[in-house]
């Protein structure tokens, strides 16, 4: 980006308009916000809460409102991974993520002893035990299905499959066939219990990339690769059909209709904070961390990294993200104890941030009771990096 020509202020004011962070879109659906910039990566942890919240002023009760009206689902999508998605986008998300299931049964074919025979059987048994509104968690279906599901022994436990039965559960998903429900309505948690569905999987690589430039523009192939795990191949076909333009000295890629907007538009001139997770579209869309940092930013020790990393090493943030118009201008977590909000800033702090991080911090503690980064985050876990965080600050 420095050798583009292109200021690094105006990249990154314009990553954050199009990913709806500069304040303009307060009541917005989830729905809304999820198609205009982008599907919010999921992993049991408060990210799309905070996503929405940030974009569209979303409460919580509202973002649960829309999962349990099904305008917006969890589903594993791009990489296999999961991604909260508008209702529009679900036959996408889950072509996006077949290859995943497909290569799990290939695996426990090759070395756990497991046939498509066997998967296909637990698989029709399962549809069979399965309603359409009344949830069954894994241990209840395992139950109703008895001898279909077996052991798969030490070889499995080694390879992280305990029982052929998340085999079959994944490739039910991956076809549209069942839907993962949680259990207490909340994205944030990792109890879940499976109904019946019947979704269509439909959707191609360029109608991907399509949806992946008008979200994340400008982004590079290299880019793109990332989010969608596609070959250097695939990506290419993928994308000759699109329009794309480059932008001059880079080897970014933006679609040709919003070039004259984008070369017509101008950082705002006055602060736009907005506190986000560390798995943010605005970071995760590229995974390009060094692009929102500025350089002395990024050359500062992570105090959440290992061995003195510096910010701008790091593959992902260590903790949420603080923004300011697309540049990182803080870290953050939550201590639920005290119930408060610990940052680190990289800039002074004005009354407009002071008031973005009191903003989160009611939302947090108000509806959410935590902020957690994924599964595993824990109060325990995060002590260390809170401690970090106050220290650096302190």
């Amino acid at each position: 980006m420095a050798n583009s020509g292109i200021p690094t202020a105006k990249l990154r004011a314009w990553w954050a308009h199009r990913q709806w962070l500069d304040g303009g879109h307060r009541g917005a659906t989830a729905a809304e916000v999820l198609a205009a910039t982008g599907w919010a990566r999921s992993v049991d942890g408060a990210a799309p809460y905070l996503g929405l919240f940030a974009r569209a002023g979303l409460g919580r009760a509202a973002v649960d409102a829309a999962v349990a009206a099904l305008e917006v689902h969890e589903l594993p999508s791009a990489r296999g991974c999961t991604y909260v998605l508008p209702a529009a986008d679900f036959g996408l998300g889950l072509a996006a993520g077949a290859a995943t299931p497909e290569g799990d049964l290939a695996m426990a074919e090759k070395h756990l002893g497991v046939t498509r025979d066997e998967i296909e059987k637990l698989c029709l048994t399962i549809s069979q035990v399965l309603s359409e509104t009344d949830p069954l968690e894994p241990a209840a279906i395992r139950a109703a299905v008895g001898d279909a599901v077996r052991g798969l022994g030490e070889a499995g436990r080694k390879r992280g499959r305990t029982t052929t039965l998340p085999i079959a559960l994944g490739l039910l998903q991956a076809r549209g066939l069942i839907r993962r429900v949680p259990a207490n309505g909340r994205l944030d948690q990792q109890r879940y219990g499976y109904v019946r569905w019947d979704q269509p999987v439909r959707g191609s690589a360029t109608e991907l990339a399509e949806r992946y430039f008008a979200w994340a523009a400008p982004a590079s192939i290299r880019h793109f690769r990332w989010f969608t795990g596609f070959t250097a191949a695939t990506a290419k076909a993928a994308t000759a059909p699109l329009d794309l333009v480059g932008l001059p000295g880079t080897d970014l890629l933006l679609p040709a209709e919003l070039l004259p907007e984008f070369q017509e538009f101008s950082p705002p001139g006055t602060p736009s904070y907005a506190l986000v997770a560390g798995i943010d579209g605005l970071h995760l869309l590229h995974r390009d961390l060094p692009r929102l940092l500025d350089p002395a930013d990024a050359a500062r020790s992570a105090p959440t990294a290992r061995g003195g990393r510096s910010f701008g090493s790091e593959a992902d943030p260590g903790s949420h993200l603080m923004l300011d118009r697309g540049r990182i201008v803080g870290i953050w977590e939550y201590d639920p104890e005290p119930g408060e909000i610990v940052h680190q800033l990289f800039v002074p702090a004005d009354e407009p941030l002071r008031e973005a991080v009191a903003r989160t911090e009611a939302f947090v503690r108000e509806q959410l009771g935590d902020a957690r980064g994924f599964s595993l985050d824990s109060p325990k876990s995060r002590a260390p990096r809170i401690a970090a965080l106050r220290a650096a600050s302190g």
